[in-house]
């Protein structure tokens, strides 16, 4: 239904339990190297426990090899904390691409400039900088499931 793209992601539970959350939530999860694990690592599997199976995966290797594959035009969001668009400002469709980056850098200052207009964020206050990759990516693609839901429910 969706697709989140981990860019570089450097966590393996993190990106462990968002594979356990695509699977929950019928979205392919597309990872674009380089990784700082081995995707088959134990706490990716831990975390992932028995859906990594079930997980419709894509390994890149890099953000071009992306890029060249995947047509991305106005169906692709970037989530990030340099923007003032909240998520839920954003008309999500089935079939979108949302992007984050990884747990330290985020997204590539060049990729957020190239799609400026659909950069978003998730509203914190000023006691906090950023949260969890993986509560991210769960806050952001239930929104996206909520605005598309009559859809969603297809899969259940």
């Amino acid at each position: 239904m969706f697709n989140l793209v981990l860019v570089n992601p450097q966590i393996p539970n993190n990106t462990g339990a968002i594979g356990r959350l695509c699977v929950n939530a019928g979205a392919s999860l597309h990872i674009i190297k380089p990784i700082a694990f081995d995707i088959d690592e134990k706490a990716v599997r831990r975390a992932g426990l028995d859906y990594w199976h079930k997980l419709d995966l894509h390994v890149w290797e890099s953000i071009d090899d992306f890029f060249q594959n995947n047509k991305i035009t106005d169906n692709a969001y970037f989530a990030t904390t340099k923007t003032d668009k909240p998520y839920f400002e954003a008309a999500f469709k089935e079939g979108d691409y949302i992007f984050f980056g990884s747990e330290t850098a985020g997204i590539p200052e060049a990729i957020l400039d190239a799609y400026k207009e659909q950069n978003i964020t998730i509203p914190m206050t000023k006691d906090g900088r950023s949260l969890n990759l993986a509560i991210s990516t769960g806050i952001v693609l239930y929104d996206a499931i909520r605005q598309n839901y009559t859809a969603f429910k297809g899969l259940l």
